[in-house]
């Protein structure tokens, strides 16, 4: 098979002919259609993503869309011709998603949501997977509560918007204000970034802070999250949480923290049935419109991998897709 290969920090991406992997007990070998590139994995390419654990040369790309090829022994959730799925690979020392194919665990996959495409599929595990735990697993988000989702235009924001508003809370966003009507065509309220936070606690919350507050950003976003959750009953949660702050605010409201390590299934092989889980959500989700990527408006394809690479480390508005 081709697969495209970064053997030094910030290298090309090189076409390489490579043996097509044979699926081992318990594994799928997909034929990969799309292979979504996330923030992460210009890090990786960067050399700056040690928590990744993904050492130069590697095959990079976390997420893809494909059709089941072959099973492994033990394997009857799927069968060949099957649509499916997932975040698979890319980290931990494991073939990533630029290629033509990969053998992955069929715990990390699901059935592809019948009203996406491939590409849009491909745009979906890690970003929906991140809101799921943060949102559902640790928050436990249901109808009736008020849910900040800081960046709420960005990959897990804009997906966390949509979980919180199917779960039947009321949803609002802090945004740049050139991507405002994203977030209101979805059916929240947009919160301009740069507003002081005392000041939309005030507007929307009458000063009591929001029952869920999800951080996507880290760095001064957590502490301010850290004031604007309800006292007592809120929790703030964050996928970014990874530099020192100050506890205060939160102890000072009786509210609670959870963070979010997307990787760690991945990486340590511990829980990956549960990002199957997870996607089988989602895919039912998305198949009753009420979860929808945003993609990029650009296209790209084998030849064009650099060039996506370099639109997702500039910020791009929607998520960059690699088709096969």
């Amino acid at each position: 098979m081709k697969a495209y290969v970064v053997e030094a920090v910030n290298g090309p991406f090189q076409e390489r002919a490579v043996a097509t992997p044979e699926p081992q007990p318990g594994q799928v070998l997909v034929r990969i259609a799309a292979s979504g590139v996330n923030p992460l994995d210009t890090k990786i390419r960067a050399g700056q993503a040690g928590h990744a654990k993904q050492p130069l040369p590697a095959v990079l790309g976390l997420d893809m869309a494909g059709t089941v090829e072959a099973v492994g022994v033990g394997v009857t959730a799927f069968h060949p011709g099957d649509e499916v799925f997932g975040m698979v690979g890319g980290v931990g020392g494991l073939q990533g998603t630029l290629a033509e194919y990969i053998a992955v665990d069929a715990d990390l996959l699901a059935p592809k949501p019948k009203t996406l495409s491939m590409l849009q599929a491909a745009a979906l595990p890690l970003v929906a997977i991140t809101a799921w735990e943060g949102l559902v697993d640790r928050a436990k988000v249901h109808e009736g509560q008020k849910v900040l989702i800081h960046a709420g235009a960005g990959g897990v924001g804009y997906a966390a918007v949509q979980l919180a508003l199917a779960a039947g809370a009321k949803v609002y966003a802090t945004i740049s204000e050139d991507k405002r009507s994203l977030v209101e065509e979805l059916g929240a309220i947009a919160i301009d970034r740069n507003t002081p936070v005392e000041e939309y606690m005030r507007a929307h919350t009458a000063g009591e802070g929001f029952d869920i507050v999800y951080d996507t950003l880290g760095g001064p976003v957590l502490d301010a999250s850290f004031v604007a959750t309800k006292r007592y009953t809120g929790h703030v949660v964050s996928c970014l949480g990874w530099g020192s702050h100050s506890l205060a605010p939160l102890s000072f409201r009786g509210a609670t923290y959870s963070g979010v390590f997307t990787l760690f299934p991945l990486i340590s092989g511990i829980g990956r049935a549960h990002h199957g889980e997870i996607l089988l959500a989602i895919s039912k989700l998305a198949d009753k419109n009420e979860l929808r990527p945003l993609l990029a408006a650009q296209s790209f394809g084998r030849d064009t991998i650099a060039e996506a690479h370099d639109l997702v480390a500039r910020g791009s508005k929607g998520k960059v897709v690699v088709q096969f």
